[in-house]
């Protein structure tokens, strides 16, 4: 099954590491709630751990938007546990670490999801939102060397909820907070939001054209008086 927005989400099964524990996590677990899957290459390298502290750090502004986050490599439960139990600053994710690393080891998951570099064995940067029903509502997949940005995951998360629940649809750029009008699914309706950030400039800043210098108008004044 190959994932595809607006399609069910690939199932999965995998074991996780959670506050130094291993757990079985699955997907029908998340239902009712939205959950962002992220994949990340591998454990113990340069661009991930910057990726997963960030995550971590927005917990909670994702849990008051009643969404989960879940890490997803191809390693094992073991390097991901030993990852979470190393310091900071000796390149680990310790001591603080809540979010939750999915060990994708038989990299089913991964090839289910089209992000497996086969032949590396390793997992693009791939990011996937999926609502409360299973379904995929947004994909993004990144090359090896470039680090996603949580604070976009959580616009798109706000913008997809703001869509469900009022039914208008969010321009480019919508932000609940910086600019937040969004637009009608209706031709005419529509015509609201265009006119509010389009609007009508023919008469702003119209000038009269200039009057002519006064001896021109002398001129033209002595010549009208000539011609009658």
């Amino acid at each position: 099954m190959s994932a595809r927005v607006q399609q069910p989400a690939p199932n999965f099964e995998a074991t996780v590491v959670t506050d130094g524990f291993f757990e079985t996590v699955k997907l029908e677990q998340f239902q009712g709630k939205w959950l962002v899957l992220f994949f990340y290459p591998m454990d113990w390298t340069f661009v991930c751990p910057t990726e997963i502290l960030a995550f971590n750090a927005k917990l909670d502004e994702f849990a008051a938007l009643n969404t989960e986050v879940l890490a997803v490599s191809c390693d094992s439960e073991y390097s991901h546990l030993a990852w979470a139990n190393t310091a900071r600053q000796d390149g680990g994710l310790g001591p603080d670490l809540k979010l939750k690393l999915v060990a994708d080891k038989n990299q089913k998951i991964a090839r289910d999801y089209g992000v497996l570099l086969e032949d590396a064995g390793v997992a693009l940067r791939g990011l996937f939102l999926i609502d409360p029903k299973g379904t995929l509502r947004q994909i993004t997949i990144n090359d090896l060397p470039v680090g996603r940005s949580v604070e976009e995951t959580i616009r798109l998360v706000k913008a997809f909820q703001f869509t469900d629940e009022h039914g208008e649809v969010c321009p480019a750029s919508w932000d609940p907070e910086t600019n937040a009008s969004t637009i009608k699914t209706d031709p005419k309706a529509k015509l609201e939001y265009f006119k509010e950030q389009n609007p009508d400039r023919s008469s702003v800043g119209r000038k009269d054209p200039p009057s002519p210098p006064n001896g021109a108008a002398d001129g033209n004044a002595s010549k009208k008086a000539r011609v009658a």
